[in-house]
């Protein structure tokens, strides 16, 4: 069991006692367990989503020398701005805006993830909203091509 939970914890992110409870709840069914997590996840997620974002960051990529994408990403504390998770997302970010030519936030959010077709953006980034805990959200983009 105590591996089980540990396998869980790395998978999701989720802390050790809701890895345990999710567990018992699934009768030690991981796929079931992490299922569990994620839709509490997603909960929290949404619970979080109207708090103010006065931290975040600004990733820039550039493809080739043809496409170049500048993004602000927000949160709510520099702490979680210097995670390597947040920073993670905003070059998955930058990296889907120069695949994908999404026109506007809405449209960002609603394209399935290019690195992972059966989940879209927006799961994406609720997903490190319960990872990380605090609200994110895509302030603003821009995409230049020649």
């Amino acid at each position: 069991m105590t591996s089980e939970i540990q396998k869980l914890r790395e998978i999701t992110g989720a802390g050790v006692m809701e890895c345990k409870k999710a567990l018992e709840e699934a009768a030690g069914d991981f796929e079931k367990a992490k299922s569990i997590i994620y839709e509490r996840g997603l909960t929290k997620a949404e619970k979080k989503s109207e708090r103010a974002t006065g931290s975040g960051l600004l990733h820039s990529y550039i493809h080739n020398g043809r496409v170049g994408v500048l993004l602000e990403l927000r949160c709510e504390t520099d702490f979680v701005a210097r995670n390597p998770l947040f920073k993670e997302l905003a070059h998955n970010l930058v990296m889907q805006i120069a695949a994908m030519n999404p026109q506007d936030i809405n449209s960002l959010v609603a394209q399935n993830y290019v690195k992972d077709d059966s989940m879209a953006v927006e799961a994406l980034i609720k997903t490190a909203i319960a990872k990380l805990g605090e609200n994110i959200k895509v302030e603003k983009f821009c995409r230049y091509e020649i």
